[in-house]
């Protein structure tokens, strides 16, 4: 598989993304698919062939073989890859959409836009990035269950199968045990980091959402107080205060003229 033609695909992901969002990115790439590639791959090899048992009955070394490895580390985190990596794309397709519909609208209203920044997450776009982050860490962690459900996070040197048609129970031998359990505990350990990012992000979204939504609401709630508040006719001003001595001097001076 490309895995670069991958990376190159979501590599347009950073620019939507938040500070989590690319330190996510970093991980996969460089922790997960870069190791995957240069390491992991070379440290299984051909598992038929370097699976050994006790024993020179036909059929039973690739029946223990099927016992314990129903599914290749290799194959299973190849898959875990493309699933986490995926719901990445559901971004870049909305944005474009977006681009899409500011180029048609601007089209045919003379040089406006619908959208001042397309990739601003803001509206089905925010909605569209958390269901994202929901999706990856929700791969993450179903692959990493299924993981423990089949092998566990360790690798033992021996394995004991009693399938048929082995005549009895045999002992079988995993090649290079402790190499195969230090990158799977790396390979969990990376996929939990992805995890923790995943949901410090969906936390920092929601939190900014949420600050913006009772900053818009106290800023229309003051609105409306200042634009209802009453003034009090019992305040006087100075011009007020001036009138009124006005008005009693002219009074005054009236009634002198007619007495």
């Amino acid at each position: 598989m490309n895995w670069m033609y991958l990376q190159a695909l979501l590599g347009g992901v950073s620019k939507y993304s938040t500070v989590f969002g690319r330190v996510w990115l970093s991980v996969v790439f460089v922790f997960r698919i870069l190791v995957f590639v240069v390491a992991i791959q070379q440290a299984w090899g051909d598992e038929t062939k370097e699976f050994v048992c006790n024993t020179a009955q036909p059929g039973c070394s690739n029946v223990c073989f099927d016992q314990y490895f129903p599914i290749s580390h290799i194959r299973l985190w190849s898959l875990q890859l493309i699933f986490v990596t995926c719901p990445s794309l559901l971004v870049v397709a909305h944005v474009k959409y977006r681009e899409m519909k500011d180029q048609k609208f601007t089209s045919s209203h003379e040089g406006e836009h619908l959208y001042s920044n397309p990739g601003r997450k803001r509206g089905g776009l925010w909605y569209t990035y958390i269901l994202s982050l929901v999706f990856k860490a929700g791969f993450d962690a179903g692959f990493l269950y299924i993981l423990y459900a089949v092998y566990g996070f360790d690798m033992p040197r021996l394995f004991k199968c009693s399938q048929e048609p082995c005549p009895n129970t045999v002992d079988c031998y995993i090649s290079r045990p402790t190499e195969k359990k230090i990158f799977t505990l790396f390979m969990v350990v990376s996929s939990s980091v992805c995890i923790f990012m995943c949901f410090c992000e969906m936390i920092y979204l929601i939190v900014k959402k949420v600050h913006k939504f009772l900053l818009r609401h106290h800023q229309m709630n003051a609105a409306k107080y200042s634009s209802c508040r009453r003034v009090d006719p019992t305040a006087l001003s100075t011009q007020n205060l001036n009138n009124i001595e006005r008005a009693k001097s002219a009074a005054e001076e009236k009634r002198s003229q007619q007495a």
